[in-house]
């Protein structure tokens, strides 16, 4: 017998539920054009070297969560697993670098493969929004980014959040960090799970990402990278912070904060929601100033954020925000009788083609049944054609929300919906 469940860590969109998406996309898209961002797509799957370099082969996604596969020509390929390293593969693919900078960009409704337990709006197959500003290192454009996503959430009427931000440096102080970093946690080496055991020497800074209880009350009272940057990495940190001052964005310096992905420098940020349970981060993001360069490309900086589409319906739902009615159908012709019925085929396909929605019945119902259809379909108007109306060559449309009728022309029927 053929299994008819979704994988676990995957669910459908319903058409009781895709409006919402609809609502949600059409306002992000009218964001982003407001901050002047440009939709790029990129393909579901990837090379899996790309996540390897970019991502980094000592972060929870290479390590633990990529859903990877040989082809069949032989080769490695990854389901993605995060927006931003296919985003920079087609950036440095399509010579973006020569058009003017900064190039601000998006992708939206972006599949995202993960292998983890599944949890409060964050499924082993989700969609993900992202934005990714590349070619300034302005601080200005940090807290724009940044800024963009507040914008966001409360234009979607997303209440109850907070901005965490923190530096993470460059590289010349993350060396630094390191070495501080090392010489704190030497003594706890044995304490710690396997894992980190294994990134102390390879990349020691993961270790503050870890999910593990143990490992989490062990770098509790850790060196902070705050404490760690350099003279150019303070002083960009605190123009993101003046930005967001002049802006009136209430936020909290988070030293916690380090994000799960290698490629990140500088800024990183993560928005912080406490109605979707204990892994509140409806929206993390921050600078990838070496990324570009790390992938092939010219040392170009860049920025950007990402978040989770079905998270961020389930902190809305939670916020109780409106979303607006889904749009019936404008006109349901409810036929009686087999010449009729041919006549609302017609009609339907005539006003469909002005633009107007139009339904009839399918299903052979009754007279009767077919104005209860209606009802059910939000029509906004239904016209009731029999073999009189026909002859006469005249309906009745009855307008749903008030029970007022008029009469029309049947010729006539679809310049009158159109106005």
């Amino acid at each position: 017998m053929i299994n008819i469940q979704a994988p676990k860590g995957t669910k459908d969109v319903l058409p009781s539920e895709s409006f919402k998406w609809h609502y949600i996309e059409r306002t992000i898209r009218e964001m982003c054009a407001l901050y002047g961002a440009s939709e790029l797509r990129t393909p579901v799957i990837e090379h899996t070297e790309l996540f390897l370099r970019g991502v980094g082969d000592t972060t929870d996604i290479v390590q633990k969560e990529m859903y990877t596969f040989n082809d069949k020509g032989g080769r490695s390929i990854t389901l993605k697993p995060e927006g931003t390293a296919g985003m920079v593969r087609a950036f440095l693919e399509n010579r973006l670098f020569n058009e003017p900078m900064p190039q601000k960009l998006y992708y939206l409704d972006s599949p995202t493969f993960r292998y983890e337990k599944p949890q409060a709006g964050r499924l082993r197959e989700h969609h993900q929004f992202g934005v990714e500003v590349v070619g300034s290192y302005a601080p200005e454009t940090d807290a724009e980014v940044i800024l963009l996503a507040l914008s966001l959430f409360r234009k979607l009427g997303v209440k109850d959040l907070m901005l965490h931000i923190n530096s993470i440096g460059c590289p010349e102080c993350r060396r630094e960090y390191n070495r501080a970093l090392r010489e704190f946690l030497g003594s706890h080496l044995e304490e710690m799970c396997e894992t980190c055991r294994d990134r102390f020497e390879k990349n020691p800074m993961r270790i503050i990402d870890c999910k593990e209880e143990k490992c989490r009350a062990i770098v509790k009272n850790a060196p902070r990278t705050i404490d760690y940057l350099c003279d150019d990495c303070r002083r960009h940190f605190e123009g993101v912070k003046a930005c967001l001052d002049a802006a009136k964005a209430e936020y909290v310096l988070d030293p916690d904060i380090v994000r799960g992905l290698d490629y990140y420098t500088g800024t990183v940020f993560e928005v912080i929601s406490n109605r979707i349970g204990a892994q509140g981060a409806v929206c993390a993001g921050g600078r990838y100033n070496g990324l570009i360069e790390e992938l092939g490309g010219p040392s170009i900086p860049a920025v950007g954020f990402g978040l989770g589409m079905e998270r961020l319906l389930a902190v809305m739902e939670n916020n109780n925000a409106a979303f607006p009615e889904p749009d019936g159908v404008t006109v349901y012709f409810a036929a009686n009788g087999e010449a009729p019925r041919m006549k609302a085929f017609e009609l339907a396909q005539t006003l469909r083609s002005e633009g107007v929605s139009a339904e009839f019945d399918h299903m052979d119902r009754s007279f009767k049944a077919q104005f209860k259809y209606a009802n059910k379909l939000g029509a906004k108007y239904t016209v009731a054609l029999g073999d009189e109306e026909l002859a006469a060559g005249r309906v009745r449309i009855k307008c749903m929300s008030d029970g007022t009728e008029t009469e029309a022309d049947i010729s006539d029927l679809a310049r009158y919906f159109a106005e």
